[in-house]
């Protein structure tokens, strides 16, 4: 898809307001998912998380083709609108403890990703800057930017956050289900480890900083979060978190405060589409469906990594959506409304958590959400930010800083 321009997002503004009434919620329903698709083809589309590479570290299958596990691949992705998401590198919490094992996961998963694209190019296109996200989308293939996700895949390193600069990768995450040497992390039970940011992390996101890589502040902590921002000289983002006033006391979303805090970098808020990250009542019901689901694939004997396992897991999880696409617009409403449209992004979390909103259960249903967003007011270019192009300008932002740093 060609990348809008000022001139070409007016044009599409104009002939999707031709094709039916100013007023969504005065359209019929198949006018506003009409205006949704089309809207949803003239946008750039990026998802902040997507953890395919993990997925098919697991039980590997040809994502250019239909794949029987997870929620995206070629064919779904094509079917949504989605231009580029964000690949990404996940560093397990066991391997924290062994830096050299940590930092070779996060090789080999990059190394998964640059061999879909070298054996499928005419589908998949990795990408490291913006520029390369939009020269992508002037073809049928989907770019496939990568991020860290748990800043352990540095091996407690530094000179780690330039290698895996040099191999693509463009944000990190600082921290997944633990403390680790950078910072304290959100679903950690234990006391803080750092009361924040460690003093490795803030030479870590220093070195980020100097070299273009986005600093990510999903997953940790709410002082760890404010540290990074307090040391960032960029833009930062939350690559996958939605609004703990919908979760309130669960400190893995992202509070009101530090989404103001993010906006204030200049950065980007992405919403997650995860059940359990929508209310705090949908985990209570996603643990019962995945435990009789677990019971039923050990009473078969089946192996986790099994085809038959994946095939089961994916007709359960169809069968069970939580929520609806409903609660995704009013996590993106929340944020809008405290920081305006320029702020908000998309970060699925597709092939990483278990239960997905009616609607919104794999890489084909971003169209839905732009309808109920329609329904709901948003304007041609406010949700053409939202979809895309809001990541894109923090990225540039932060290349734009690096360029500045390293003079």
């Amino acid at each position: 898809m060609p990348p809008p321009t000022d001139v070409s997002l007016i044009l599409v503004s104009l002939v999707l307001l031709l094709a039916g009434s100013s007023s969504a919620e005065a359209q019929p329903t198949s006018s506003v998912e009409a205006r949704a698709d089309s809207l949803v083809e003239a946008s750039l589309l990026v998802d902040g998380h997507v953890d395919l590479p993990y997925r098919l570290n697991d039980f590997y299958e040809n994502p250019a083709g239909p794949t029987v596990g997870g929620d995206f691949d070629y064919p779904r992705a094509r079917a949504g609108g989605l231009d580029a998401p964000f690949m990404s590198i996940y560093i397990p919490t066991h391997l924290q403890s062994n830096p050299a094992a940590a930092s070779n996961r996060a090789d080999a998963l990059i190394d998964l990703v640059e061999e879909i694209t070298t054996e499928h190019p005419d589908e998949f296109v990795l990408a490291t800057s913006p520029a390369a996200v939009r020269r992508a989308a002037e073809t049928e293939a989907v770019a496939l930017p990568m991020g860290m996700e748990n800043g352990a895949g540095l091996g407690g390193e530094l000179d780690n956050v330039k290698h895996f600069y040099d191999r693509g990768i463009r944000y990190i995450t600082l921290t997944h289900g633990t403390h680790n040497r950078l910072g304290d992390s959100s679903y950690d039970d234990a006391e803080p480890r750092w009361n924040g940011l460690s003093p490795f992390g803030e030479d870590v996101v220093a070195e980020m900083n100097r070299l273009g890589l986005m600093v990510d502040v999903s997953h940790v902590t709410d002082p760890t979060a404010l540290d990074a921002i307090e040391a960032s000289e960029a833009p930062v983002i939350a690559s996958h978190s939605s609004c703990r006033h919908f979760t309130p006391g669960w400190e893995r979303n992202i509070s009101d405060e530090l989404i103001q805090e993010v906006a204030d970098t200049g950065g980007v808020v992405m919403i997650t589409f995860g059940s359990s990250f929508l209310r705090n009542e949908y985990r209570e019901q996603d643990d019962p469906i995945r435990a009789e689901m677990n019971d039923h694939v050990d009473s078969m004997g089946w192996a986790e990594d099994s085809r038959e396992a994946v095939v089961y897991e994916q007709k359960t999880r169809r069968a069970h959506p939580i929520g609806t696409v409903q609660d995704v617009a009013d996590h993106i409403d929340h944020a809008v409304d405290l920081v305006g449209p320029e702020h908000v992004g998309l970060g699925s979390d597709f092939d990483g958590v278990f239960a997905l909103p009616e609607g919104l259960q794999d890489a084909s249903g971003y169209p839905a959400l732009v309808a109920a967003l329609l329904r709901r007011g948003y304007t041609d270019a406010e949700l053409q930010q939202i979809l895309g192009e809001n990541a894109l300008r923090v990225w540039r932002e932060v290349e734009a800083t690096a360029e500045q740093l390293q003079e």
